[in-house]
């Protein structure tokens, strides 16, 4: 039976942060029985955050959740004929709200979509990710750590901002072809943002995102390679803002060590996420990402520091991380990682945010 479940954008992005590998984060099974299945897929953590922030020179603890938020994900697959029916629904919640809203946890649903696989490749109806730095923030080493601070009550933000934007989950009708010899073609309409609201704002056409990725072993080499765009038009009577984006990047991994660098480069738009936000003009921003991970037995170890220069948003970042991973089994996780970050407006070079955070944390998946 063709398991799309395994297609799922939760257990695609633990499994590149487990090594690569979708089955380190497989499903649990309720049933599958007549070419129907539906399973349940977890994923739980929670951080002791000690930060040091130096511009209000106040040290603060806390217990968060990690840049992943707590998940719980269901899935559905049904053959009929030559096709694959499938679906997903996850929910996401923060803990980091525990005491703003004490019985109240906000759950935000970024997966709910159905999707048709034949021999054509598959055709995804509903709300999921991005393309456009899909693959900058799935293969990013930190995807199961901390990071770079982030909302109070909400997740901590990784690399986003500081290395690549956030392909934040939108409602989109999306084409995905088959494996082609280790090339994956990927390309969708998705729901455009409102960039120029105002008298006789409209959006005459969807938002277009694509993203091409590429697979091969070299003699020992494990070899991947992404490049993903993004489009959108947005205009009122008297303004006009086209958004673009390019994403790259590539992964070498081999003997348990792996490299991994990746970047962007974008016109009109705020480099965090996009929303319906009224922009002036079009101004440019860019980033990078580099990282490198080592595995030696239950342990993985990681260093990572990147960087985003925007115009728009008025800012300059960098970010670096130490982290080790340590897997007590297949489904228990524990991290220690230490994270330094910096932010200045670049209109006045004032430093806003300088913040060196250690967190200790444990995840469990199922």
């Amino acid at each position: 039976m063709r398991n799309h479940l395994k297609k799922a954008g939760l257990a695609l992005a633990v499994g590149t942060a487990m090594g690569l590998s979708t089955g380190a984060s497989a499903a649990v099974e309720v049933y599958n029985q007549d070419g129907t299945s539906f399973s349940v897929d977890g994923y739980f953590n929670a951080f002791y955050v000690n930060r040091d922030d130096k511009i209000n020179d106040v040290r603060n603890s806390d217990v968060k959740m990690g840049f992943l938020p707590n998940t719980i994900g269901f899935n559905f697959s049904r053959e009929v004929g030559d096709l694959t029916l499938g679906g997903r629904s996850s929910f996401w919640s923060t803990i980091n709200d525990s005491l703003q809203s004490p019985t109240d946890t906000a759950i935000d649903v970024r997966q709910l979509y159905a999707t048709v696989d034949g021999s054509f490749g598959q055709i995804l109806i509903g709300k999921d990710f991005g393309l456009y730095a899909r693959s900058n923030i799935f293969l990013d080493e930190i995807l199961m750590g901390f990071g770079s601070p982030g909302a109070p009550t909400g997740v901590s933000f990784g690399n986003i901002r500081a290395g690549y934007p956030y392909p934040n989950p939108s409602a989109q009708i999306t084409y995905r072809s088959p494996d082609l010899g280790g090339l994956k073609v990927a390309a969708g309409i998705l729901e455009p943002a409102n960039t120029t609201p105002g008298a006789q704002s409209e959006q005459s056409a969807p938002r277009f995102e694509a993203e091409i990725t590429y697979g091969a072993d070299l003699g020992g080499v494990s070899l991947t390679g992404w490049l993903n765009g993004r489009y959108q038009s947005s205009e009122n009577a008297t303004t006009s803002i086209d958004s673009t984006g390019l994403g790259y990047g590539v992964r070498a991994a081999m003997a348990g060590l792996s490299l991994t660098a990746s970047g962007f480069t974008s016109k009109g738009d705020v480099p965090v996420l996009i929303t319906d936000q009224a922009l002036a003009s079009e101004e440019d921003a860019d980033g990078y990402l580099v990282q490198g991970g080592y595995t030696l037995g239950a342990n993985r170890f990681v260093i990572s520091y990147g960087e985003t220069d925007s115009d728009q948003g008025d800012f300059q970042t960098e970010n670096s991380s130490v982290a080790l991973f340590h897997d007590i089994n297949e489904y228990f996780k524990v991290v220690a990682e230490y994270n330094m970050f910096e932010q200045t407006t670049k209109s006045t070079d004032a430093k806003t945010v300088d913040a060196d955070t250690l967190a200790l944390g444990a995840i469990v998946t199922f």
